[in-house]
């Protein structure tokens, strides 16, 4: 088969008998030929990153932990460590000591180490790359994470509960006061060693954007807690609530060590700073639910942001305007704008993304830019959302 000839750069190919090429062999054999073309292919197109005035108003991230997370990757991996070493040693020193409250304090440091162990899964799992069924990417890991760590301690410290109210009606047990001593003072140890590893000191900061800056999660008066990451947060919490169970264990040891008839401060220290250790999760478990039930931001209110769209040039009223966030840090609107007649739909949207993104941080702003009709006045889907 010999190729036949073509135009256009095409190819054709017919079977040719070896004789008629001056080779041996009596079989047929297949020649193909490739006509070159005239013109270069054209060469795809390389992705670049789009000036500033584009829809994306930040940087392309870059891949992996953004700095904030990867130290906070690293806190809760030093943390976890001293948690796991300092657990082992505790179970031994109430084993021998026969203290429920040395357990529970345990118990409670496994607790944490499991917590801080599916919170370095979640940071890992939120770098993962968007995908068409992850649209937002793995964000709300984090917050899933900081959940488990809750729920686990409220679990854990349950059964404590318990048990400790157990040993209030029964008195069929003994205590080892100088083992319980010493265990417990090296509990403390271990919780202000996890407590300052896991603490973030220095001021609130950003990169590029103010979405992506060391949030606190709780307001009230003073200085907040400057900790940048959803689950380092609950695990420092979750070890405050240790170490005030660790300094109540050993002021009960103390008590016990000199006056062993008082062997029922040791049920009763477990009652009474389980409950403190619960009451610290408040503030972290109402923020996380604010996340997972699509709240908006505790930092943005809804009517400064729909003042802020009110005041950009050409735009005459919003509607379908909702805030929400994937992380207490990373901050999502989307909005109506109508619009005059005369306004520049590009110009309004350029400048309604910019006055969201420098004023309040959002991370993601989705903008629809409409003409204004006067029946939206009367339109009950434009109406805005009364207050909760």
């Amino acid at each position: 088969m010999e190729p036949s000839p073509a135009t256009g750069g095409s190819e054709t190919t017919r079977l040719v008998s070896p004789r008629d090429r001056g080779s041996a062999g009596g079989g047929l054999r297949l020649k193909s030929l490739f006509t070159e073309t005239s013109e270069p292919l054209p060469e795809e197109p390389k992705p670049v990153e789009m000036p500033f005035h584009h829809c994306h108003r930040d940087p392309l991230p870059q891949p992996g932990l953004t700095p904030e997370r990867l130290q906070a990757q690293k806190q809760l991996g030093a943390a976890c460590a001293v948690c796991c070493v300092f657990m082992a040693g505790e179970v031994v020193g109430g084993y021998l000591a026969h203290s429920l409250a040395i357990m529970t304090d345990a118990a409670h440091l496994l607790a944490d180490v499991g917590s801080m162990i599916g919170s370095l899964f979640s940071l890992w799992l939120s770098t993962r790359p968007a995908t068409r069924t992850m649209t937002f990417g793995w964000h709300r890991s984090e917050t899933l994470g900081a959940l488990a760590s809750v729920v686990s301690l409220w679990m854990v410290t349950g059964i404590l509960l318990y048990l400790a109210f157990i040993r209030l009606l029964h008195s069929d047990y003994h205590i080892e006061g100088g083992a319980m001593l010493l265990t417990a003072s090296i509990a403390v140890c271990a919780n202000l060693l996890m407590a300052f590893v896991l603490h973030q000191a220095g001021p609130p900061h950003s990169h590029g954007s103010r979405g992506a800056e060391y949030a606190p999660l709780d307001e009230g008066p003073g200085e907040p807690l400057p900790l940048g990451n959803t689950s380092v947060r609950a695990a420092f919490v979750h070890v405050l609530g240790d170490l005030l169970q660790s300094l109540g264990v050993l002021a009960a040891s103390v008590l016990i060590y000199f006056k062993p008839q008082y062997k029922a401060a040791d049920p009763i220290s477990t009652f009474l700073f389980s409950i403190c250790a619960l009451g610290s999760t408040a503030p972290t478990l109402r923020d996380v639910l604010r996340v997972l039930m699509e709240g908006s931001p505790r930092s943005v209110g809804f009517e400064p942001v729909r003042d802020t769209l009110l005041s950009v040039p050409g735009v005459r009223a919003t509607h379908e305007l909702h805030l929400w966030s994937l992380t207490l840090t990373y901050h999502v609107a989307s909005a109506h704008l109508a619009i005059d007649s005369t306004a520049d739909p590009e110009a309004v949207l350029a400048e309604a993304a910019s006055q969201l993104h420098s004023r309040f941080g959002f991370s993601s702003c989705t903008l629809q830019v409409e003409r204004y009709q006067p029946e939206m006045a009367q339109c009950l889907r434009c109406r805005e959302p009364p207050q909760a």
